[in-house]
């Protein structure tokens, strides 16, 4: 299969909320695809929804620009802690390209999933890798980063990235 379209903002693919994977699913040509994807993007992660796919899945390599690839597929996952202390950083996204915002999300999470070989996984995520699984989690859930900003933030942002396109 391989490279995969990257679904720009505001196809309504990225609205909707994905579906979980049942545990008889061969994902392993979808999660090749969306890593080569990723990369080639280039990005830290990709959501299902963004290449078309409502699934509850996505792949994350937070580190592989500056040091030793980690790569990671996550399936069915769900925040189980997260902290009260929230972080503010900056944002992109691969479906809604040239376009920054500062997201608050807490500072850090527990998240619980399967992995690519079934096996139950949890794991506390911090820094960027928190505010990483965070976006693509809201993928899953048919929210943007737009969706995160007050509205006359959202309403800017949205107008610099029409006006980007155009």
């Amino acid at each position: 299969m391989g490279l995969r379209k990257i679904r720009l903002w505001p196809d309504p693919v990225l609205s909707e909320t994905s579906t979980p994977v049942g545990a008889e699913e061969d994902l392993s040509d979808l999660i090749a695809d969306m890593f080569e994807t990723m990369y080639a993007a280039p990005g830290r992660g990709l959501a299902a929804p963004q290449i078309g796919v409502t699934k509850r899945i996505f792949v994350t390599d937070t580190t592989w620009k500056e040091d030793k690839p980690t790569p990671m597929a996550f399936i069915n996952p769900k925040i189980t802690d997260h902290s009260e202390t929230l972080a503010s950083g900056q944002e992109g996204c691969l479906s809604i390209p040239g376009i920054l915002v500062d997201v608050s999300r807490p500072e850090w999470v527990e998240l619980a999933w399967t992995d690519p070989n079934g096996a139950a996984r949890q794991q506390r995520f911090q820094g960027f890798a928190a505010a990483c699984v965070q976006h693509e989690l809201d993928h899953l859930n048919g929210t943007v980063t737009f969706d995160r900003l007050p509205d006359s933030e959202a309403d800017l942002a949205r107008a610099a990235y029409e006006k980007s396109r155009a």
